[in-house]
């Protein structure tokens, strides 16, 4: 006698499609790469690292991203997902190398969430003693409140945190070009032909300095990740990809440029300033602006990391829909539509990372380079990967062209100029020890998904044999 099962079709709720508008889908890739941070944090290393060239570092870094930009946008033009670029090379290159792309992109996301707790600690508590270190259980609750509040954000509606993200950044970008453009003071903007006619160039310097560029635009892919919410996402994310890329890249040579002005002879110690923007400030005179500073400074940190929160639970989101991590994070709110259980377990991980630094004594500033480099090699080698990934692709569809080609080389090689640069074993502590330590989560990332798909395969085969036995009765 066969035994028939009644099965009822429960409708798995899903992420809203057509929910993005093109500037909210803008808003996520702006806020990933956290404009006003540079500025705020890397430009005036960068200054340190190469002096009067430091604008030149910023446009060899721009057409390096426009190259990587355009190996990211042959994909995004012809396919869309929440899995971004974990999911293009999955597509193309097959399971290992899109497992090593995904858990890459998780410790990049998650990381850099973490990284930029610094950023918002110290400008944050710089509006009450400027140039000091916060007390440790004054970090901790900086710290714990922006993550909280990142994660309530991402749990509870993308749109709103896709806005929040576009203003929060416009306006801080706004801030730093009042500080810039301001008439009339010391460090005022000028034609400096000390910059323009390269005096002083040192190709080490260039080196290190454009290293540094790089870094300052990691993220500007993450609007990939909203391709199951965006309005017209095929167009929608190439477009606000590539105007994060030139907008950042155009607004970072602009800003080096009047920094180097602004700092003057102080440019060579700004890696032991606390807070550079509100040091600009005083020394162009204009000290009303260093509280706006800090608080705009800190409120885009802020975005960064919710923007951050966003894209790697959904990159979590789709890897658990294939079967590569557990699938509890492949569920979507049935009001919110957000991918509830994953934005939850990002947000742990960063609070974890961020709260274990600071329980640890290490200051904000280490925090956002030491967590922050961690996040950067997996950048990299997510661009890598989808780099030979757009190669392989064109070469398979008969459409690599010279120009494909050599923009596909220039991407190459500011990747491989920037892990090169990046990975030195010679260094301090704890610098020589972070290549390691990102590739310990890569392989336990990569082990973990490989006893899940494991363990998922084995559970369909013995529910297979359930139903054939039953069949037989």
């Amino acid at each position: 006698m066969v035994q028939e099962r009644a099965f009822i079709e429960v409708p798995r709720p899903e992420l809203q499609p057509e929910k993005l508008s093109q500037w909210e889908t803008f808003g996520q890739s702006l806020a990933s790469v956290a404009p006003t941070a540079t500025p705020a944090m890397v430009i005036p290393l960068v200054l340190a690292a190469c002096g009067k060239t430091s604008w030149l570092a910023y446009l060899l870094a721009t057409v390096g991203v426009a190259c990587i930009t355009f190996q990211i946008n042959l994909f995004a033009r012809n396919t869309s997902s929440p899995g971004s670029l974990y999911s293009f090379v999955h597509g193309t290159l097959g399971k290992w190398p899109s497992l090593i792309t995904g858990w890459a992109l998780l410790i990049a996301y998650a990381g850099t969430a973490a990284a930029v707790t610094g950023g918002v600690t110290s400008y944050a508590y710089s509006l009450f003693v400027p140039n000091a270190q916060p007390p440790l259980v004054i970090a901790a609750i900086i710290t714990a409140f922006a993550i909280g509040i990142s994660a309530a954000l991402a749990y509870r509606d993308v749109q709103i945190s896709a806005r929040l993200m576009l203003w929060i950044e416009a306006s801080s970008v706004l801030l730093i070009l009042v500080l810039i453009l301001w008439p009339g003071h010391p460090g005022a903007l000028r034609l400096d032909w000390s910059q323009l006619l390269l005096r002083g160039v040192s190709l080490s310097g260039l080196r290190n300095g454009l290293v540094l560029a790089i870094f300052s635009f990691v993220g500007f892919e993450s609007a990939a990740t909203l391709g199951a919410e965006a309005t017209l996402p095929q167009k929608t994310i190439p477009r606000a990809i590539r105007l994060t890329a030139f907008a950042s890249g155009l607004f970072f040579i602009f800003a080096t440029y009047a920094e180097n002005i602004g700092f003057g002879d102080r440019a060579s110690t700004l890696q032991d300033a606390g807070a550079p923007l509100q040091l600009l400030a005083q020394l162009r005179g204009l000290p009303f602006l260093s509280p706006v500073l800090a608080v705009g400074a800190g409120m885009s940190f802020f975005a960064c990391a919710l923007a951050c929160i966003t894209a790697g639970a959904r990159t979590l989101f789709t890897m658990s829909r294939d079967g590569y991590v557990p699938s509890i994070f492949g569920r979507a709110h049935a009001s919110n539509h957000t991918p509830h259980s994953a934005v939850v377990f990002t947000s742990a991980v960063a609070l974890t990372t961020s709260l274990a630094s600071v329980g640890f004594h290490i200051a904000p500033f280490d925090i956002y380079g030491w967590v922050g480099t961690v996040a950067t090699y997996g950048f990299i080698s997510v661009y890598l990967a989808v780099t030979v990934a757009g190669l392989v692709c064109s070469f398979r569809e008969r459409v690599l062209t010279p120009l494909s080609l050599t923009v596909s080389a220039g991407a190459l090689l500011v990747l491989g100029l920037a892990a090169w640069s990046s990975i030195d074993l010679s260094a301090l502590p704890p610098y020589r020890w972070l290549p390691h330590v990102y590739l310990a989560l890569l392989v336990f990332g990569i082990l973990f998904s490989w006893v899940t798909d494991t363990g998922r395969k084995r559970d369909s085969m013995a529910e297979c044999h359930d139903d054939c036995s039953c069949a037989k009765n």
